[in-house]
């Protein structure tokens, strides 16, 4: 498969909402929450307001559809360790995982 990694453009923030609620773990058997619920203050912290000094992502596209992204930013989350370390999120299309993209985007950052 071939694919592009390259850095996300401010006109393409608002997919972080997509990538946020794929992230978010579900398990086996159990019924996918509704997508509402990254609007939730402790998921917004991943995507609001992005595209600050110290926010970075890059994404992955494939025949010109982004398929997967990986960002990175300061921000007090469940990881947070202080605030000059930042935390990291990816997160790929469920088809499209599975496939060596996560491990190429995760070498980007």
């Amino acid at each position: 498969m071939c694919y592009k990694i390259r850095e996300i453009k401010e006109s393409e923030y608002p997919i972080l909402c997509d990538f946020l609620y794929e992230a978010i773990f579900v398990p086996e058997g159990m019924e996918k929450l509704p997508k509402s619920i990254i609007k939730q203050p402790e998921l917004q912290v991943y995507i609001a307001d992005f595209g600050k000094a110290d926010d970075w992502c890059f994404v992955a596209e494939i025949k010109g559809k982004i398929v997967g992204a990986i960002w990175a930013r300061i921000m007090d989350d469940y990881g947070h360790i202080d605030d000059e370390i930042p935390s990291l999120a990816i997160s790929l299309y469920e088809e499209y995982r599975n496939l060596g993209i996560g491990t190429a985007l995760m070498r980007t950052m």
